[in-house]
């Protein structure tokens, strides 16, 4: 999650996708709570590609709620 916070702002496509990857992964290993705890917390200053990835195995209405920024 640090490096991931680290990471936020940085412009290459690359670099959001990977991050949003390892947030995906985090939520697998050690449970979604925790990959939400951060992203509750970033989910507004995530570019759009990190958080795509990020909540790809998130419910439809869950993913729907952090795309239009009303979680």
């Amino acid at each position: 999650m640090r490096i991931a916070r680290l990471l936020l702002k940085d412009q290459e496509e690359l670099i959001q996708k990977a991050v949003g990857w390892m947030l995906r992964e985090v939520g697998k290993r050690v449970g979604e709570r925790e990959e939400e705890s951060f992203l509750k917390r970033h989910y507004r200053d995530i570019p759009r590609t990190m958080l795509r990835y990020a909540i790809e195995r998130f419910a439809e209405p869950k993913r729907k709620r952090y795309l239009e920024g009303s979680i």
